[in-house]
């Protein structure tokens, strides 16, 4: 029972860990890549569709990112909902062919940018340690109805807590590495 507590609390941080890092990918840094746009929805027939399912998204260059969208007719409102996402961008059509420059980061945009990391990394240790409650909720109810001595359930309440302390220490170090990519001129 203690092994299952442990491993699933193991599990959750990490997916917090992981979801982290999935969302620092989509704040941008100088460089083009194609994920920015994943969380992008065209309103396709009706329905909100991401945007890598209604076209083609290619690297031109290191700082153009071009969206092909299978449907001739769809080129406007994919161009429209780049346009309107949170992102920043300015797209422009040639034919059946969308462009995406990536703006150069100005120094107040790239502190804008650093406050948003911060704010990500802060939630995801929120959603650590709400695990880590959890966990140790599980631990005390389990002592209460005597399936666990006291003994046990403050050891692996202390490994609970040294998991924490190095999923803690992750978010900190990517949110390092973060900052430093977005300063990076």
């Amino acid at each position: 029972m203690l092994a299952d507590i442990k491993k699933n609390t193991e599990q959750k941080m990490s997916k917090s860990l992981d979801s982290l890092k999935t969302d620092l990918m989509k704040v941008r840094t100088g460089r083009a890549h194609t994920g920015i746009l994943d969380h992008v929805m065209v309103d396709y027939y009706g329905n909100p569709t991401a945007i890598n399912q209604i076209a083609n998204v290619t690297l031109m260059d290191a700082r153009t990112i071009s969206v092909q969208p299978w449907e001739a007719k769809m080129v406007g409102a994919v161009e429209k909902a780049i346009r309107d996402s949170d992102l920043g961008l300015n797209p422009s059509s040639q034919g059946n062919l969308i462009r995406v420059p990536m703006p150069a980061l100005t120094e107040e945009r790239r502190r804008d940018l650093i406050k948003v990391v911060k704010t990500e990394g802060e939630g995801a240790k929120v959603a650590i340690r709400n695990v880590r409650r959890d966990a140790n909720d599980q631990l005390k109810k389990a002592l209460k109805d005597k399936e666990i001595s006291e003994d046990d359930e403050r050891r692996t309440q202390d490994e609970i807590q040294k998991l924490t302390d190095k999923f803690i220490a992750e978010v900190d170090k990517a949110l390092v590495t973060k900052e430093a990519e977005l300063m990076a001129v």
